[in-house]
């Protein structure tokens, strides 16, 4: 589907891609992985031919006739509903459609209409829904115009287009960035089951996981693509540092060796021949070189040095929202103690940012009160992060505002060091920083308040992989409470241990985990989903004495033995291919292997993966059957 060949660019004197190459075969959702400032999205660029490719031995080719799809801005706002303008985003069909309306010749009439029914166009409205409903948008909202959306809504408006349209090669750029968690889940689906192919830049750990058939990383200028997904990558690249490693550590000996003879005969006219020929040795010796890991400034929220007693803060029948004629949540009891670790669900739209800035106090209640220590300190980070920063300063004014007067300049200095920002960087306008730079401003200047409370409203939308690793061990560190919200499972997953739910106007504990809330998610519709599971009604039933038990219980089990002995060779084969996958890996690692060799095996890896994969699920479907069987008994 695409190839790159021998790809150099440069920023200036900045080289983003020195000689990179990668083949992706259609069918294949990749995850381009890398650090922020890498030349992924630049790569996205390239691809969609927006920046000149830059030398002539350079190239990046789609297959002839292949149709190319990506997110190029928000809709725009106009009177055009959401519907109409997704439906428009097939351009084939709505060219068609509106030449069928102006038609005349008979030919071209029936041309029209049999095109129409080859690219399934009278179902393309549902489908469209379909796509809408999935990123959040409800009935209502297809028929209301543009206009009326904000930013972030059009946004999503645009990624329906390009799904709905369904590209040969779709391009996605940190498509969750604009998605609730919801539809995060939802779009991991689709990408699944997208008949194309995909490429998606994400630093969402767990959608790399969950939706990708491959990974290719752009590290140290190069490209790279294993199969699997962002952990089954890391796997392999750590073992082939290790292997690296162990290559260098041999070669050194070598040399070592090689040298030693050399300094001890070279003098000896008897063994001058021999030394000659180790000199030789050591200048064809070719160097192997381990890629330099890249540091990741670590986060840090230092304890309070005040502790407060528990509950740290109470909202005590509470209305929240932008006025009486606007009341977002009503009638809200929630408790915050030390060390809670809460992360806030909720379709996007029903009040989870209202809910925090109404207990950071942004917001006055509209009713009810919000009981907390007067010498409570709360930290809050903004999604929108411009809130919370002062447009025409720089980075270091920031951190002097923070800190007593009578600080050291080289006190300052330390500081912003300390948050990532070296000398070259602390005289930066705000405006010029990058959006993980902000991220890091924001979170570092929060830390130095020492606060009680974090607020953290979707902090890591700027952040790559690395940096929200080091942001959960920050977070996990610290001893204070942290309220979340975040589409990043792997952020939320790794920091909180209890869930509130807003939705229809309040917010109330969830009772279950992030898994529970995702399945509810992805088996309900959106609209229906309930803070906690409705117990469903029971009939008593009549008591049995323990024969007719033992006798229900000895059928279930022989009903259910076909699901065990499933069960039982799904285990056998996921075991099997698991082995072969180590044995494949091991071979991989092997330094001589041709590239025809080393493409073979990945070949044969993808096909191992997919076995493995699905022997899993066959297990997974098989027990679950064998267990509801055999429940049967333990009901009776």
């Amino acid at each position: 589907m695409l190839t790159i060949s021998n790809l150099d660019f440069r920023i200036g004197a900045r080289a983003l891609f020195e000689n990179a190459s990668a083949q992706i075969a259609s069918g294949w959702k990749v995850g381009l992985v890398g650090r922020n400032g890498t030349g992924k999205s630049t790569l996205l660029k390239l691809i969609r031919e927006e920046i000149a490719q830059p030398a002539p031995d350079s190239a990046i080719r789609l297959n002839e006739g292949a149709r190319l799809g990506w997110v190029a801005q928000e809709v725009a706002p106009t009177d055009e509903t959401v519907l109409e303008v997704v439906l428009a985003a097939d351009t084939e069909r709505h060219a068609l459609m509106t030449e069928a309306e102006t038609a005349e010749d008979p030919d071209r009439i029936a041309y029209i209409h049999e095109r129409l029914v080859d690219i399934d166009a009278w179902s393309a409205e549902a489908r469209a829904s379909e796509v809408l409903m999935g990123l959040g948008f409800t009935d209502a909202d297809l028929v209301r115009p543009t206009r009326e959306f904000s930013g972030g809504w059009r946004m999503r408006a645009a990624i329906a287009g390009v799904l709905f349209s369904q590209p040969d090669l779709l391009l996605l750029d940190e498509p969750t960035n604009y998605l609730d968690l919801e539809g995060a889940a939802w779009l991991e689906g689709y990408l699944r089951k997208y008949p194309h192919t995909v490429i998606v830049v994400s630093h969402d750990r767990e959608m790399l996981n969950r939706c990708v058939t491959h990974t290719m990383a752009l590290e140290h200028r190069q490209l790279s693509i294993t199969p699997g997904g962002y952990d089954a990558w890391l796997k392999l690249r750590a073992a082939k540092l290790a292997q690296l490693e162990s290559q260098r550590a041999k070669q050194d000996a070598d040399r070592a060796h090689l040298q030693a003879f050399v300094d001890r005969f070279r003098a000896k006219a008897s063994k001058a021949r021999q030394a000659q020929s180790r000199v030789k040795m050591l200048e064809r010796m070719q160097e192997i070189t381990i890629p330099i890991a890249e540091r990741t400034t670590p986060f840090s929220f230092p304890t309070s040095k005040d502790k407060l007693a528990p509950p740290l803060l109470e909202l005590r029948h509470a209305a929240l929202g932008y006025g009486e004629d606007a009341v977002i949540l009503s009638d809200v009891d929630l408790r915050l103690d030390p060390e809670d670790r809460i992360a806030i669900v909720g379709a996007n739209g029903q009040g989870k940012t209202t809910l925090v800035k109404s207990i950071a106090e942004r917001l006055p209640l509209l009713a009810g009160n919000r009981v907390a220590a007067r010498s409570i300190r709360i930290g809050y980070f903004s999604q929108d992060q411009m809130d919370e920063l002062t447009e025409g300063e720089t980075v270091l004014d920031h951190i002097r505002a923070a800190l007593p007067k009578d600080t050291p300049v080289a006190r300052q200095r330390a500081a912003a060091a300390e948050m990532g920002f070296p000398h070259e960087k602390v005289d930066t306008n705000i405006e010029r920083l990058s959006g993980g730079e902000k991220v890091r401003l924001l979170l570092g200047l929060m830390a130095m308040e020492q606060p009680h409370i974090l607020i953290l409203d979707e902090p890591t939308s700027h952040l790559d992989i690395d940096s929200r690793e080091a942001l959960i061990y920050a977070l996990n560190d610290y001893s204070g409470a942290v309220l979340l919200i975040t589409h990043d499972v792997y952020l939320a997953e790794g920091t909180a241990d209890q869930l509130w739910l807003v939705k229809d106007g309040r917010a109330a504990r969830y009772d279950g985990d992030l898994n529970d809330y995702r399945n509810l998610v992805l088996q309900a519709d959106r609209g229906k989903v309930t803070s906690k599971p409705q117990p469903t009604a029971t009939v008593e039933a009549p008591t049995l004495d323990k024969a007719e038990q033992r006798r229900r219980a000895s059928e279930a089990r022989q009903s259910a033995a076909p699901w065990k002995r499933k069960a039982e060779a799904a285990e056998k084969r996921l075991e099997a291919a698991t082995a072969e996958l180590e044995e494949l890996d091991r071979e991989l690692l092997e330094p001589d292997s041709s590239p025809e060799q080393i493409q073979a095996l990945m070949k044969k890896r993808a096909v191992l993966v997919g076995d493995a994969e699905q022997a899993e699920q066959d297990w997974l479907d098989a027990s679950e059957a064998y267990e509801a069987a055999t429940s049967l008994s333990d009901c009776s």
